[in-house]
């Protein structure tokens, strides 16, 4: 198909540039373009026939380490003050 309807996964090297080129970066484009992520992360993950627990332990984790990312400042100074 065109270039523009490939997955990321599909496009070759040498083709990234034109492929990045035809993205829609407006904030309507955007939007559909994480629903698009989001839909396509629950039909691999989520809404499976014989699915475990991997999706949403997935999402705890990523849920975890962006949380620990954010607070990791305070964490930190903390840390220095606990014994002092």
């Amino acid at each position: 198909g065109p270039l523009s309807e490939r997955p990321l996964m599909e496009v070759r090297l040498g083709e990234l540039h034109t492929w990045i080129s035809t993205c829609d970066f407006s904030p309507q484009g955007l939007l559909g373009a994480v629903q698009r992520a989001w839909s396509s992360y629950c039909a691999k993950y989520i809404h499976v026939k014989q699915g475990g627990p991997a999706g949403i332990s997935m999402l705890l984790a990523g849920y975890c380490l962006l949380s620990y990312g954010w607070n990791y400042q305070h964490f930190k100074r903390h840390r220095w003050r606990k014994y002092h």
